[in-house]
């Protein structure tokens, strides 16, 4: 029988991801400013070495996912919570802006490597079609990697300082996540000849003349990627400031922040209930949409639809987290996954690098019109996943069929 996802593959996976987006991608928010008081540099800084990360991040996503179509995923995740390690261990024996901006390199590497698009891949080269479900699953867990990751940090500067959190996170890496990443699955679909041979025959179907060539979806899909990911990052930098000068109190504007999150794993859980039974175009187009129309809201009723806001953005962005995932699978298929979706992360990365700075310009420009930069994405991200259609119905019903079980 074909390979079905494995509960307790997701949740190993999952809880790893937790960790691994806790421990990097979250981090400076909460020990960017002990950490350029003790260095010496300036906030900023901070997140130029984090931004320089992402770059990194970006340019070794596609070997990381050519690895993972070739080897599976377990020696990559296993060897990035050793290169997670390294990283922390010397962000947190930094003396200066060479070794800060040194330790982030490093943890770019295990980035690029070992973030949702290695486990996406992952899951794709041992489940194949079958892997929507637990792409769902992942991202339903690793969804609060903010909620753990934040108030621990936090705890962890409180009581055993900056550099302390970093070298627990770096301990955890090497316990925890070691063990929870060496415990998945080895191997692919392609390289368990046993299993292999009992799948049934799915040959690759043709393109259909009413269907776009590979090329311009890969196009589209790079786009939809970027510039709902530059939004996100750009919520996730500024949204407190951004919805004081639309008008709304800290307090509101902080309450708001907190609504996010679980809106996230609302619309997730959502996905996995109902939308996973419709073709992941539909949901996606619906979730890029939701950004403008909260937008919208806050723009013509101002504080009182700020929770409104919140709540359309969280939504929305939780669905497209998944949408990242499943989209290239249901349109390209499972061969040669890894590699195509580190490829057309590439842009992604590179606005989420660029996005807390641009976006905070236009916001010290023009206040809460910024908000016509990111709805405008948005649009174009929709108009986007509008030109491209559903697969010929052959594949379709296959996908279905494996992506709902």
């Amino acid at each position: 029988m074909a390979r079905e996802p494995n509960g307790g593959v997701i949740a190993r996976l999952g809880i790893a991801q937790t960790l691994a987006w806790g421990s990097t991608y979250y981090l400076p928010a909460m020990l960017a400013t002990p950490m350029a008081h003790d260095l010496g540099v300036s906030t900023p800084t901070i997140f130029a070495a984090f931004s320089a990360a992402l770059i990194v991040s970006a340019l070794l996503g596609p070997s990381a996912g050519r690895m993972i179509d070739r080897a599976g995923g377990r020696p990559v995740l296993a060897a990035t919570s050793i290169v997670f390690a390294i990283g922390l261990a010397g962000l947190g024996l930094a003396h200066g802006a060479i070794g800060l901006f040194a330790a982030w390199l490093v943890l770019g590497v295990g980035m690029g490597a070992g973030l949702y698009e290695a486990a996406f891949a992952t899951l794709v080269a041992f489940y194949g079609n079958r892997s929507r479900g637990a792409i769902t699953g992942i991202t339903l867990i690793a969804g609060f990697a903010s909620t753990v990751g934040w108030p621990l940090s936090t705890f962890m500067e409180a009581h055993i300082g900056w550099r302390g959190a970093c070298l627990a996170w770096a301990a955890l890496h090497l316990t925890l996540g070691l063990a929870l990443n060496l415990s998945m699955p080895g191997g692919t679909l392609a390289r368990a000849p046993e299993e292999a041979a009992s799948l049934p025959s799915t040959p690759r179907q043709p393109v259909s003349p009413g269907v776009p060539s590979q090329r311009l979806a890969s196009v589209a899909l790079a786009f939809v990627f970027a510039a709902t990911w530059f939004t996100s990052t750009a919520m996730a930098a500024h949204l407190p400031r951004l919805l004081q000068a639309g008008g709304a109190s800290l307090a509101t504007a902080v309450m708001v922040g907190a609504l996010i999150g679980p809106a996230q794993v609302g619309a997730r859980l959502l996905e996995f209930g109902f939308l996973r039974k419709l073709h992941p175009l539909f949901s996606a187009r619906i979730a890029a949409a939701l950004h403008p129309a909260g937008a919208l809201a806050f723009g013509v009723f101002g504080a009182p639809a700020a929770a409104l806001f919140g709540v359309l953005h969280g939504a929305g962005n939780g669905i497209l987290t998944i949408a990242k995932g499943t989209l290239p699978l249901v349109i390209f298929g499972p061969d040669g996954y890894g590699r195509r979706q580190g490829v057309l992360m590439v842009p992604a990365r590179m606005a989420q690098a660029l996005a807390p700075w641009l976006f905070g310009m236009c916001l010290d420009a023009f206040g809460a019109k910024a908000l016509w930069l990111s709805s405008g994405l948005g649009i174009a991200a929709m108009s986007m996943l509008m030109c491209i259609r559903q697969v010929d119905q052959p594949v379709e019903a296959r996908m279905r069929t494996g992506l709902s079980s």
